[in-house]
């Protein structure tokens, strides 16, 4: 065997089997740019394996050779060390091995290093070792074990922490314990130490403590002088005092998860061992919380776990940067959660509504299906349809008198209270607009001091902007009503017809800008036309000032727009114009006349289905529902136009941030800031992470990135155990309905725009592909958001794989009268560019007619 002593460094150039997973995950941090002490790895397959516990396997020659090398050239051969187990499969993801293997405290000298490295191996095959490993892997082979040798820290104080709660399961907690002296007796029972419990701060990343308890404290673990450690009583001031202060304990907290979030940002959930030696803390040992309890409401306890993209893969189909989850995992709850509230439902605090599978973002399915039925008596069926996607249902209990009666008490309460909520919530959406203008047009700060405190002041604003989240996620009560009641009329037509009433109508924001989109381009065509006139006489070229002043108009009231406006590191149209002007020659083609004549006979065509079918005493209250739905579907698309003005400026400081950075040399392109947490931006900016730390995650997330993006994301998963994401498994009934028949093939998806087109598929995956869409084509695309909307105007219809009735495309579809269905999962697959479809926006169905070339 060649032999070789590891560094930290060498550690991460390894196999991961051969060095173990503490090793790893030590190697990790000190490479991340957290403080953990230098370190040696022995890798595995020097100790000899055998049976007998009692006789430690011998050092051979040249490894005792080599560590002692070793130890000399760093100065620890009478230096304290810490001796300690690092085997395949420990603290990793599924198994812990927690005090199962040997560590050894205060070696000193070779002889004591060499005892010390033996007891390592032989702990791999004790009994307990063997036990457990037997319970998580029957019949499997014994690991390979190496050991870590690391000088022993001088502990003023000691202890573990858990990036969420351990007992709970809650991810808004972190909890930490504290001892005196080393923190073997923390560890080992033999001593209850402090407890410090943080809650998340949601507005601005930080941590707040909210509990902390005295721990006896009786006795504390010490280093003996002729090596070992030993019990010893501690001070009367010791025993009763707080191991840490407030502000260390904050320190503290800060630094674990920046640990937590380093390793891994999706899933930031660690066990650590961290060492106070008086001037600063140390990280000694990272794990996976290996058996997270799942945190959620009784009735949901012993059902699977459905997360779906139904929705959130139109609003950001492609992978989320770090700095984008951060913000995703704070709104999508407070987006979810502001209706509850309003209708006074006693919602279980902490919940995450959020996840991040795949690098893309998922709802957990569960908890929305079970909160607007426990809340508000909706059906999951129902919840699954206004979402999006093909989605599988909770089982719900069997409902009581009293259970309905709260319900409808919630429902009412909801009714009454909304209009005002509303109310509130437009005056939010008009300040939040002349916030962001005056946010965008003032300096930036010009110092880091000042920038920091304007990026945090950014995203607590924006995060505290509840008014405008309950217009933006709880736009779908008056919609639902509508169809349900029309439903009742006229079975099976309850959505073509709710979408032909709502054609036309008061403009969404989104309606609006299309509008003004199509003046532009006739202004732009009025100018093509004047540059041809007087390139064809003696003049020259001039400029048409009429159009540049509009198309500046223009972009000062929707600029702050952008191709997946959602995401932090696109563009706005302010800073990349060229996608608008490249619209504007299809767009002057754009009959609005014609558009106009539409949407007025889907109205005059649903008005007399309503006047026929429906009882005269009902009608009113239809036509009501309808009024409502509008108002709020248009509340909905503002409100969400009034978050993306917030985005823009913090875009802008974010990218300031980055360009300072770049400056000091700690990031190469200033993009590379949308790379990092929340978090982590504020204590870069403040110096607390090392600029080969920042490098490394930055390229590191790259990786990931790339990565994900050449993954296909499953639409719908299920918890398949509650203990790691490793169980996490892609529902397969998340797929298109095609059925056949005479020839052709139907798919089934959700209605959300009237009337019936035929035409050419053009299928598009990037709006940046709308040259290709000609005038009588189908559109055909993955997910839509505002700036696919210029390319409805062209489209003779429109077909979505994703998205439900609340989605941006069924609104802007529903506004403009388009023939469109959504929620056709895979249909791009089954469907080539050429093929004649027929769409039919009343029924949901898609027909393929002829395949081209055939």
């Amino acid at each position: 065997m060649q032999l070789e002593i590891l560094d930290w460094e060498s550690v991460l150039a390894a196999d991961a089997a051969t060095v173990g997973g503490k090793a790893w995950h030590l190697a990790r941090l000190k490479q991340l740019g957290l403080p953990v002490p230098e370190g040696l790895v022995i890798p595995a397959g020097w100790g000899r394996l055998h049976d007998d516990e009692a006789v430690p396997p011998a050092i051979p020659l040249e490894l005792s050779a080599a560590l002692q090398k070793a130890l000399a050239t760093r100065g620890w051969l009478n230096r304290p060390l810490a001796v300690r187990s690092s085997a395949a499969g420990e603290d990793s993801a599924t198994a812990s091995f927690a005090g199962i293997y040997r560590t050894c405290l205060n070696v000193c000298g070779i002889e004591q290093v060499q005892l010390a490295v033996r007891e390592v191996w032989a702990s791999l095959s004790s009994p307990t070792a063997i036990a457990y490993r037997q319970r998580l892997n029957p019949g499997a082979s014994m690991p390979g074990m190496a050991v870590v040798v690391m000088p022993l820290l001088p502990a003023v104080a000691s202890g573990i922490a858990f990036t969420c709660d351990p007992i709970t399961g809650r991810d808004d907690r972190l909890v930490i314990h504290a001892q005196w002296g080393l923190g073997e007796s923390l560890v080992g029972g033999q001593a209850t130490g402090d407890e410090y419990v943080f809650g998340e701060d949601l507005l601005d990343d930080h941590w707040i403590l909210l509990h902390e308890q005295i721990g006896s404290k009786a006795t504390k673990a010490v280093a003996r002088p002729e090596g070992g450690t030993a019990m010893v009583p501690t001070s009367a001031v010791e025993a009763t005092g707080s191991v840490l202060s407030a502000a260390q304990a904050l320190a503290l907290a800060e630094l674990l998860r920046d640990a937590a979030v380093a390793l891994d940002f999706t899933h930031p959930f660690y066990d650590l061992e961290w060492v106070w030696d008086g001037e600063q803390f140390w990280l000694t040992q990272a794990r996976p919380v290996t058996a997270r309890p799942r945190y959620t409401y009784p009735a949901l306890q012993t059902q699977p776990a459905y997360w779906t993209r139904g929705n959130t893969c139109e609003v950001v189909p492609e992978p989320l940067s770090p700095i984008d989850w951060c913000n995703a995992r704070k709104l999508v709850n407070e987006l979810l959660t502001q209706g509850y509230i309003l209708a006074g439902y006693p919602l279980l605090p902490g919940l995450q509504r959020a996840g991040l599978f795949h690098g893309r973002l998922y709802l957990q399915l569960s908890l929305l299906q079970w909160e607007v039925f426990d809340a508000l008596g909706v059906i999951p069926q129902l919840t699954n349809s206004l979402i999006g996607g093909r989605q599988p249902e909770i089982t719900l209990p069997s409902a009581s008198p009293v259970d309905g009666f709260a319900r409808l008490r919630r429902v009412v309460r909801y009714m009454l209270r909304s209009p005002a909520q509303r109310r509130r919530g437009q005056c939010a959406m008009e300040r939040a607009m002349a916030e962001a203008v005056q946010w965008r047009k003032q300096p930036l700060p010009e110092d880091v001091a000042g920038l920091r405190a304007e990026i945090l002041r950014h995203f607590h604003v924006a995060r505290s902007a509840a008014d405008l989240f309950f217009l933006q996620g709880s736009g779908g009560g008056s919609l639902a009503m509508l169809v349900d009641q029309l439903d009742k009329c006229f079975p099976g037509e309850g959505y073509a017809l709710a979408t032909a009433l709502l054609a036309g109508g008061e403009p969404s924001v989104t309606a609006r800008q299309s509008y003004e989109l199509m003046a532009l381009a006739r202004l732009w065509g009025e100018s093509i036309r004047q540059e041809r006139v007087e390139a064809s006489s003696d003049h020259g070229h001039s400029e048409n000032p009429r159009f540049q002043d509009a198309f500046n108009e223009f972009l000062e009231r929707y600029g702050h727009r952008g191709l997946y406006e959602s995401y932090f590191r696109n563009p706005r149209w302010r800073e990349a114009p060229e996608y608008l002007l490249s619209q504007l020659g299809q767009l002057a083609e754009v009959d609005e006349a014609a558009l106009q004549a539409r949407q007025k006979a889907a109205v005059t065509e649903a008005l007399v289905r309503i006047r026929s079918g429906v009882p005269f005493w009902k009608r009113a209250f239809i036509l009501k529902l309808a009024k409502a739905a509008t108002q709020e579907c248009n509340q909905r698309e503002a409100a969400r136009s009034a978050l993306t003005a917030l985005m823009e400026p913090g875009r802008r400081l974010l990218l300031a941030a980055g360009c300072y950075l770049v400056e000091q040399g700690v990031l190469v392109r200033e993009a590379d800031i949308f790379q990092l947490m929340l978090s982590e931006i504020l204590r870069v900016l403040d110096g607390d992470i090392p600029e080969t730390g920042v490098k490394a995650r930055v390229s590191e997330r790259k990786r990931l990135f790339e990565q994900w993006s050449q993954e296909t994301a499953p639409d719908v998963l299920v918890e398949a155990s509650r203990h790691s994401r490793q169980g996490w498994q892609a529902n397969e009934s998340a797929a298109a309905s095609v059925t056949a028949s005479n020839n052709s093939r139907r798919y089934q998806g959700i209605p959300t725009g009237t009337g019936l087109a035929r035409g050419k598929v053009r299928l598009l995956l990037h709006p940046s592909d709308g040259y290709k869409l000609q005038k009588g084509d189908i559109l055909v695309a993955p997910s839509t958001d505002p700036g696919w909307t210029p390319l409805f105007l062209r489209a003779a219809g429109l077909v979505v794989e994703t998205g439900g009735y609340l989605s941006h495309g069924a609104i802007v579809a529903r506004e403009f009268a388009i023939p469109a269905v959504v929620n056709l999962t895979g249909v791009l697959a089954e469907l080539k560019d050429g093929d004649m479809v027929e769409v039919d926006g009343m029924s949901g169905g898609v027909t393929l007619l002829e395949r081209n070339g055939q």
